[in-house]
């Protein structure tokens, strides 16, 4: 009997990636090939690269170096292959292969090619919203291929049920916590972005399909969910209905053991009212609201090409609050875009200190290739944006350390994820979202990995919290 083909999957980037690479994993094992969890000995390493920022960039070239390093096949997936494919095989030789979206779906002939030593020629980008149709509701009848949103016809027995909607899926990790994804690609035409060129034009899956997917989930072990995209708000748009997110929700609460539902990535300018009420007032869906301000000088923003102000942006904080009031909020900002003033960015410290954000992400502008952004005047120098970053990040800190220190004495219900030693366990609150947030010391006795308990909050350490159970 021939001896089985072994292949480590590497994931960088956000969680969008991470349902990708579960893609990935259930069509490289039902190509008949072995996942192993380390590089050592591996026939072949499959990097799915982050391809959205320099640092991310650099850290998925760091990652293929060093799986060629280890003496297996390396192949380059993900955004970074996708978005620069030839390009990134001509610069980087120590790859075997550079594949791109449309690869995924016969992923097992390519790396049948690898092992063999045959050569795969990468894939010319191209913008990937002229793939599908301008209008959203024509594009569910496309074939073009879009990771996170495959159907199984044929699985390996275990990777999903026995009967019903068939799942594409196979978790490379444990823990009660899962992304989910609701849509990939975007519509908007941010001026500092270029995701959309590469991950293309935005398409919802169907309700019927998330929601076998949370039942899927449930059944190995997950317990919250986090709804992932590039664009939440979005959701059903291409479906003729643009509730459905409003009505999407609630069904996913209601999944058996399914404990909490997660929505990340809403955009300010598109967080209808209903939207609103239904995350901060649905059983079983955390309050918690991931808002893509960016910035909050109005000046700033028309430039980027987006929506909103200050005074625009507390006020929807505002309506968060009047109806959950302990509700979770986080965001990330861009500092020093060009024309960004001494003034523009004093509106935002200002707003930072009002808005009272639970978590706050800050990043140094830099050009990205086929942005409009790269093409702007007024551009800062670099030393007064690395200033900038650090003035904001310091200012971030405090605060958010001051939000987590507010709620000292409150109660907060906690999923347990993980020991953390000396008898207490780690988890996090409604108001945290893994990977990105603080965390929860739990501290009391007869608790399990996956329990959601009540906890009453005793003390804090920047952004992370400390409680007993109550």
């Amino acid at each position: 009997m021939p001896t089985r083909r072994t292949v480590s999957l590497v994931t960088l980037g956000c969680a969008r990636n991470e349902v990708d690479s579960e893609e990935l994993a259930a069509r490289i094992e039902g190509a008949g090939f072995d996942l192993t969890a380390s590089a050592d000995g591996a026939d072949v390493v499959v990097v799915n690269t982050c391809g959205f920022i320099e640092a991310a960039k650099k850290d998925s070239i760091d990652t293929l170096l060093a799986a060629h390093d280890s003496g297996a096949k390396v192949v380059a997936a993900g955004c970074m292959a996708e978005r620069y494919g030839a390009e990134l095989a001509e610069a980087l030789p120590e790859a075997d292969a550079v594949i791109g979206f449309d690869d995924y779906t016969d992923i097992g002939a390519r790396l049948d090619d690898v092992v063999a030593g045959r050569r795969h020629a990468a894939h010319t980008p191209r913008d990937r919203r002229t793939l599908l149709p301008i209008s959203p509701v024509e594009r569910r009848a496309s074939d073009v291929a879009i990771p996170g949103h495959g159907e199984a016809p044929e699985l390996p027995e275990g990777l999903a049920p026995a009967s019903g909607p068939r799942v594409l899926r196979r978790r490379l990790g444990g823990g009660p916590v899962a992304p989910l994804k609701l849509a990939s690609g975007c519509d908007r035409r941010c001026t500092f972005c270029a995701i959309p060129a590469f991950r293309g034009a935005y398409v919802s899956r169907p309700p019927a399909e998330v929601l076998a997917e949370a039942a899927w989930l449930a059944g190995h072990g997950v317990r919250e969910l986090v709804l992932v995209s590039e664009n939440s708000t979005s959701y059903g748009k291409d479906l003729g209905d643009l509730r459905a997110l409003e009505r999407l929700l609630p069904d996913l609460a209601a999944v058996d053991g399914i404990d909490r539902v997660r929505v990340s990535y809403l955009q300010p300018a598109e967080l209808r009212p209903g939207l609103i009420e239904v995350i901060a007032g649905t059983p079983g869906v955390a309050p918690y609201f991931d808002l893509s301000f960016q910035h909050a000088s109005g000046p700033v923003l028309r430039s980027m090409r987006r929506f909103g102000d200050r005074p625009r942006f507390l006020e929807l904080l505002d309506r968060v609050r009047e109806l959950a009031p302990e509700a979770g909020v986080r965001s990330n900002f861009i500092v020093g875009f060009p024309g960004e003033s001494a003034d523009d960015f004093e509106e935002l410290a200002l707003f930072l200190q009002e808005a009272r954000l639970d978590a706050v992400g800050v990043f140094g502008y830099s050009d990205e290739d086929g942005t409009e952004a790269a093409a702007l005047d007024g551009k800062v120098d670099p030393d007064e944006v690395a200033r900038r970053v650090e003035e904001l990040t310091a200012l971030a800190d405090e605060l958010t350390a001051q939000r987590a220190e507010d709620r000292i004495g409150t109660a907060l219900r906690v999923l347990v994820e993980e020991k953390a030693g000396d008898g207490a366990f780690e988890g996090r609150g409604e108001h945290q979202a893994p990977e990105v947030d603080g965390t929860v010391l739990v501290r009391g006795a007869g608790l399990a990995v996956g329990d959601l308990v009540a906890v009453t909050v005793t003390g804090s350490d920047g952004v992370d919290l400390v409680a007993d159970v109550s």
